[in-house]
């Protein structure tokens, strides 16, 4: 099952309307904030979600007034953001497999912890990604095959998630390595390109976030 979580941060509405462009999913779920973007994208959600004290009220009466629609509403003052009471409502409803829009570019905290998020996903075994207009982000606890035809853009970084990642092993990209091992910390594997048509990255144990963008 697949999912579509909008959440509150900065969107570029031209690209998403691109990029969401003949996709479809089974679940799309409006966070807060995000609400507005979902109405310019001309979107209809499945579900919208939050403490709604970033979304205008005349667009949540607006929406509570289209039959089918889920309100989940949450006090402020709560444990969880916004977008990880969003990205479990769509794990509850059975989503594997989610794509995640305005989760970068807003507050620099809420950005970091998003992607902190996608590591609560794999942790499930959901399989979820941050996309926006230069950047898609998701994370590896195994080896990964990558192909020139289906990355986001020229570069693909690696950084640890975890203290320490062991054995990382880099074939077809223009700065390889061989059973190296990297710190929380470092940036040596920063903004790697590929040079064959396929590259592949393997490494022993821990967890990476990949970046995969473009200028």
């Amino acid at each position: 099952m697949t999912g579509l979580i909008i959440t509150g941060g900065s969107i570029d509405c031209a690209f998403a309307g691109a990029f969401l462009k003949d996709k479809t999913f089974d679940m799309v779920i409006a966070v807060d904030g995000g609400l507005a973007a979902v109405k310019q994208l001309d979107i209809r959600p499945d579900a919208i979600v939050g403490d709604f004290d970033t979304v205008k009220g005349e667009l949540l009466e607006e929406y509570g007034q289209i039959e089918g629609i889920t309100f989940e509403q949450h006090q402020p003052e709560k444990d969880e953001t916004d977008t990880e009471l969003a990205l479990r409502t769509a794990m509850e409803a059975g989503v594997s497999d989610m794509v995640i829009l305005g989760a970068t570019g807003g507050r620099l905290d809420h950005s970091i912890g998003n992607i902190h998020l996608l590591y609560a996903c794999l942790q499930k075994g959901v399989k979820a990604s941050i996309v926006d207009e230069k950047n898609r982000l998701y994370i590896l606890d195994q080896g990964k095959t990558y192909r020139s035809s289906e990355i986001w853009g020229k570069y693909i970084s690696f950084l640890p998630l975890t203290e320490e990642v062991h054995g990382i092993t880099l074939k077809g990209f223009k700065y390889p390595l061989t059973n190296r091992d990297i710190r929380i910390g470092t940036s040596l594997c920063i903004s790697n390109e590929l040079e064959a048509e396929t590259g592949t990255i393997t490494f022993r144990d821990g967890v990476l976030i990949c970046v995969e963008s473009h200028d």
